[in-house]
């Protein structure tokens, strides 16, 4: 049977979580002493698809839950661990779960990432989420508040952030090689609908409602998202296509490929998204392509950045100095600047100067010095250190990974009405368009409606 809707209100009433809820976590900020295990008990909210490259990441720990609604995607994973308990609803897992809980891992579809992360924090409970960090911009707000307010060690899953490559980008940035930096191109070939991986075009809009298979809990699936028939054309797997749902092509890629000129630029907040070029299919469901523009503003003494987002087979101008015998690829970003560009692939791992071949060589013998630590063994490794208090807070925190996130979701927002948005992040309102207030906080259903109280003081 699938279980009433509860609000927040009566999951406090329902478990004694309230009498825990601001208890320290047993691997807690400013704690005393040694924890009693040296190993992170660890639960995973989402175990098939991106949840099996978790489970991965953190082998060695002490795997105590596992939630996942679809039972089929979740059955390999399932085999590996079979004593670990199983959940459907990941606030029932929480709740009677809750004392065995050092830490969680967030591996759903995007517009699940919120309330089960907030929960989770809420609970004094460390915390891992997929990219995007959230589905909508409140939220990622929201989320950052959260981080602080309950001293909870915070990763958002964008891979790159712990990677060698982002480390040397910023690092040739500041030692001056590119020079300034005011125009930044970034480009993805997807999303590939012809391959129906994760997006497919339905062949009608509404698809056809179809009966809910046994292995999928689909009420869970939805969460937050409105009540509506199930098809196979967004659940469990080809979600990210729909905006109830997902965040699309840049929302799936952005905070990857805009992850090095955000952090080497120290951007924040566009003050305005542009619509350059896209092209819509139909309502409520992503575009075939995208051009847009991001205007950052001058930050200090760093000039104005116009970064440029391609998606969907649109391209950059080649640049003056590529050789032109090569593709740009089907992914990739430039941060033009005025002495030499800096390019990277979708993720900002591997980085190169587009200058001549032996001037290149010659730059490799002679590179800036390293400045920035290193991360050992990854992003989940990287979190789980900084549990323990072997390591220092993670580079994709909150406090930085939500902000990336906003950036990103005005573009998205953009692209999901098709206009110029001019965003005023202070008071967290498109100021030149009415009624989008549901796309900066998209409204939950009940039962799945958190973090309001966050912001009360």
């Amino acid at each position: 049977m699938i279980p009433r809707p509860f609000s927040r209100r009566e999951f406090l009433k329902t478990s004694t979580a309230a009498a825990t809820l601001f208890a320290l976590p047993r691997f807690a900020i400013g704690q005393e002493g040694p924890p009693p295990s040296k190993k992170v008990n660890l639960a995973f909210i989402g175990v098939g698809g991106i949840g099996g490259t978790a489970l991965s990441g953190c082998l060695g720990e002490n795997y105590v839950a596992f939630c996942d609604v679809d039972d089929e995607t979740a059955a390999g994973n399932y085999a590996k661990h079979p004593g670990v308990p199983r959940f459907r609803d990941y606030r029932k897992m929480l709740e009677k779960m809750r004392r065995d809980i050092d830490a969680v891992v967030v591996s759903t579809p995007d517009h699940s990432h919120f309330p089960a992360a907030f929960l989770a924090m809420e609970m004094g409970k460390h915390v891992y989420v997929q990219k995007p960090l959230t589905h909508d911009i409140w939220q990622a707000r929201t989320l950052r508040r959260a981080a602080h307010r309950f001293k909870v060690i915070t990763q958002m899953g964008n891979q790159g952030h712990a990677t060698e490559g982002i480390r040397l980008a910023r690092e040739w940035f500041e030692a001056g090689v590119l020079g300034e930096v005011r125009e930044v191109h970034a480009w993805l070939s997807g999303p590939d609908f012809a391959k129906g991986h994760y997006f497919r075009i339905p062949e009608k809009f509404p698809p056809p409602a179809l009966a809910v298979p046994a292995t999928l809990d689909f009420d869970c699936w939805l969460g937050p998202a409105k009540k509506r028939p199930f098809t196979a054309e967004f659940a469990p797997r080809l979600w990210r296509g729909w905006w109830d749902f997902g965040t699309s092509i840049l929302g799936d890629w952005a905070c990857h490929t805009l992850d090095a000129p955000y952090w080497s630029l120290d951007l924040d907040q566009p003050t305005r998204v542009s619509v350059v070029n896209l092209e819509p299919i139909s309502d409520g469901f992503s575009h075939r392509s995208s051009h847009l523009k991001f205007d950052f503003p001058a930050r200090g003494s760093l000039p104005p950045v116009a970064l440029h987002w391609y998606d969907g087979g649109q391209r950059p101008p080649m640049p003056l100095d590529w050789d032109r015998k090569k593709s740009l690829g089907g992914s990739g970003m430039m941060m033009v600047g005025s002495k030499c560009t800096l390019m990277t692939g979708g993720r900002p791992d591997s980085p190169r100067l587009l200058l001549p071949e032996a001037d290149w060589q010659e730059f490799l013998k002679n590179r800036p010095a390293k400045k920035i630590p290193r991360v050992i063994g990854g992003p989940f490794q990287e979190w789980l250190r900084a549990i323990k208090g072997e390591g220092p807070a993670p580079g994709s925190n909150f406090d930085y990974s939500a902000r990336l996130t906003e950036a990103v979701l005005v573009g998205v927002l953009a692209q999901r009405i098709n206009r110029d948005v001019e965003w005023d992040a202070k008071t967290m309102r498109v100021a030149n368009v009415r009624d989008t207030e549901d796309l900066v906080r998209v409204p939950a259903r009940r039962g799945w409606n958190f973090g309001d109280h966050v912001w009360r003081s």
